[in-house]
């Protein structure tokens, strides 16, 4: 949470200049500590849905120890579903028409798998852009990850993203802060200028398609591309393209399901190591193992055991502290600016299209 400025003591306005989040006295004593209340949009097929569930709830809960963050989870039709599946949403989610009545300060849509070669043909593009329509009018701010970044540009502006020529972009990439004058943007104030970030996809929005249309890039990576880009108005929606919320293990977990769709026949070609993830002893042992399962595959024998257990000690996680920086500036300026009533997104006085004062 933020300083507070109760006295004139210089240091309060150097800190300011520096990008600390120093709050006026004045504007401290007329706010309410309240709770937050968070939703989660869960667009992720059902393997994936109760990790996606944990991953995002473990770093919105790591990010601060004051406030309290009430989480509510909600989907939308035109995803397959499993009964399993079926039945844990339906005990544990709430409906988009609950979410609407009782409003939210802040929202995360997930990213999702896709069939079709246009977002606009999938069975969910209908309803997710209801949820867009409402947030951008009902939210104070809204986190979109990857698909969902894809999906809302494409909605708003008419870009659709580019399928990479290279196949899958996938492993953990080092980025930096694009801006590194005083003052940094809220968002990445306090995180390193320089950091990794995992990705996993097929398809990327461009800087310079981006910054066209008045999106600002506040994180990229020469090799991997834009992470971290903000709305015109600077808040009300992030756009990330790498997953600040994996897991150390997600990217494993990922890279064995890709070997277990090549030996049922579900892909063609054997999956890349995904890069900078691993160290070279991990590498030489998967590119053995890789031997293994392509002559047992020939041989139609059993596809020999994945060697998870003797590679999770060579794994690290090179990226959690500084998404936890991120998400905590964002959930702090939340609670500053949002209204006391979750139906209504921003307290008198704060400017829609200018929320933080950039």
């Amino acid at each position: 949470m933020p300083l507070v400025a109760h006295t004139d003591l210089p240091t309060f306005k150097r800190l300011a200049d520096e990008g600390e989040n120093i709050l006026p006295a004045k504007v401290a004593q007329h706010q309410d500590i309240r709770e937050l209340h968070i939703g989660l949009l869960n667009i992720m097929p059902d393997a994936a849905l109760q990790a996606t569930e944990r991953q995002f709830m473990r770093l919105v809960g790591a990010c601060n120890q004051i406030a309290q963050f009430h989480v509510h989870l909600f989907t939308i039709e035109g995803l397959e579903r499993g009964l399993e599946t079926q039945a844990h949403i339906g005990e544990y989610y709430e409906t988009f028409e609950q979410i609407k009545h009782d409003g939210l300060d802040a929202l995360i849509i997930s990213g999702a798998n896709v069939t079709h070669a246009h977002l606009q043909d999938e069975p969910f593009w209908q309803p997710l852009t209801e949820v867009f329509e409402w947030a951008r009018n009902n939210v104070t701010s809204t986190v979109c990850s990857c698909l969902a970044t894809h999906a809302l540009i494409q909605y708003l502006y008419g870009i659709e993203r580019t399928r990479l020529p290279t196949g899958k972009r996938w492993g953990v990439f080092s980025h930096k802060v694009t801006n590194r004058d005083f003052p940094l943007h809220p968002l990445v104030a306090e995180s390193n200028t320089r950091f990794d970030v995992p990705h996993s996809r097929f398809n990327e929005v461009f800087q310079e398609d981006m910054e066209q249309h008045g999106i600002k890039v506040l994180v990229k990576s020469e090799e991997a591309g834009v992470h971290l880009a903000v709305s015109e108005d600077g808040f009300r929606i992030v756009y990330f393209q790498g997953h600040p919320e994996y897991d150390d293990v997600s990217l494993l977990k990922e890279y064995k399901r890709e070997v277990l769709m090549f030996f049922s026949g579900e892909r063609e070609n054997y999956p890349p190591i995904p890069m900078h993830y691993f160290c070279e002893a991990v590498i030489q042992k998967f590119n053995s193992y890789e031997q293994e399962v392509i002559q047992a595959k020939a041989d139609n024998q059993t596809l020999p055991v994945f060697p998870e257990a003797e590679i999770l000690p060579y794994i690290d996680n090179t990226w959690r502290d500084t998404a936890k920086a991120v998400f905590n500036n964002w959930l702090g300026k939340i609670y500053q600016i949002t209204n006391q009533d979750r139906r209504i997104p921003f307290m008198k006085g704060v400017d829609p299209d200018n929320p933080l004062k950039l």
